[in-house]
C-alpha cells in the first residue's frame, strides 16, 4: 500500500465531506499521481483541477471548490507527466472547464462563481 502525500490525504479528506444539505459532495478515487477525487456524470467531468502533490496552494484551491460546492470535478496531478508539467509548471493549481477555459490561482468563491457564469 503506497504512502499518501499531503495533497492526496487532503483530497481524500475533502472527498469525505458532505455539503450542508447532506447530499454527497463527491466520490473518492484511488490516491495516485494521475487521479484524485472524481465527480463524474455520464458526460464526464465538467471541471478539471490541475495540481501537484504536497502543494499547499492546491489544498487551498480544493477547499475553495468545496466551499463553492463545485461538482463534476476531476483532480489531475501533473508531477509525473512531462506534457502537463510543461503546460502548467508553476501555474498550478489551475481549474479548467469543459470548454477549455482556465482559471489560475488565486481565486476565491466569489471569483470562482463569476468565472463559472
Amino acid at each position: 500500500m503506497p504512502i499518501l502525500n499531503t495533497s492526496n490525504v487532503l483530497t481524500a479528506m475533502i472527498a469525505k465531506l458532505r455539503v450542508s444539505d447532506g447530499a454527497p459532495f463527491y466520490a473518492v478515487a484511488g490516491a495516485s499521481h494521475d487521479c484524485g477525487a472524481t465527480f463524474s456524470k455520464a458526460g464526464g467531468p465538467v471541471f478539471t483541477l490541475y495540481q501537484r502533490d504536497d502543494c499547499h496552494l492546491c489544498d487551498q484551491a480544493l477547499a475553495v471548490l468545496a466551499q463553492a460546492r463545485v461538482g463534476d470535478l476531476d483532480s489531475v496531478f501533473i508531477d509525473d507527466d512531462a506534457a502537463l508539467e510543461a503546460r502548467y509548471g508553476l501555474r498550478v493549481p489551475v481549474l479548467r472547464d469543459a470548454q477549455g477555459r482556465e482559471l489560475d490561482w488565486p481565486f476565491d468563491v466569489a471569483a470562482l462563481r463569476a468565472w463559472m457564469g
